[in-house]
């Protein structure tokens, strides 16, 4: 059966740091979701690839530079919501350069150990990621 929503394509960072927590966003109060704790990305625009998404979009909202060749793929989410369908490329980042500072209106943001995760409200798109985090990133 044919999808009724539109499709979007979009790429999320797990930014991971040496003592293994990772950065959760939190969206903006005025849009979609607002509120809630997410990884930093965004859409993936016209003639761009994921990972190319992901360095234009870790600077644009939090304004920190990566290189592609610091990120790798970590996983792939299929979900669809009321009014869209989202499919999502999930990159993990243990290394980049600048401070986390928040540039489009995010209200907070935080540090977070893997088995810390289950404390904050996310995305439904985002529990698959973050089941994976708990199993993997946990272990390390």
């Amino acid at each position: 059966m044919p999808l009724k929503v539109p499709s979007v394509l979009c790429c999320a960072a797990i930014l991971q740091k040496a003592d293994g927590r990772v950065l959760l966003v939190q969206r903006p109060l005025h849009k979609s979701m607002g509120g809630m704790w997410e990884f930093p990305g965004g859409k993936v625009e016209p003639f761009e690839t994921p990972q190319e998404t992901i360095v234009r979009e870790l600077f644009e909202e939090i304004d920190i530079q990566v290189s592609i060749d610091d990120i790798e793929p970590f996983t792939f989410v299929s979900h669809t919501y009321e009014h869209f369908h989202l499919n999502m490329f999930a990159y993990l980042c243990k290394k980049w350069t600048g401070e986390v500072t928040l540039k489009e209106g995010q209200p907070d943001c935080v540090w977070v150990l893997p088995h810390d995760l289950e404390n904050y409200l996310v995305p439904s798109a985002d529990e698959p990621i973050i089941k994976r985090l708990r199993s993997e990133l946990s272990t390390q």
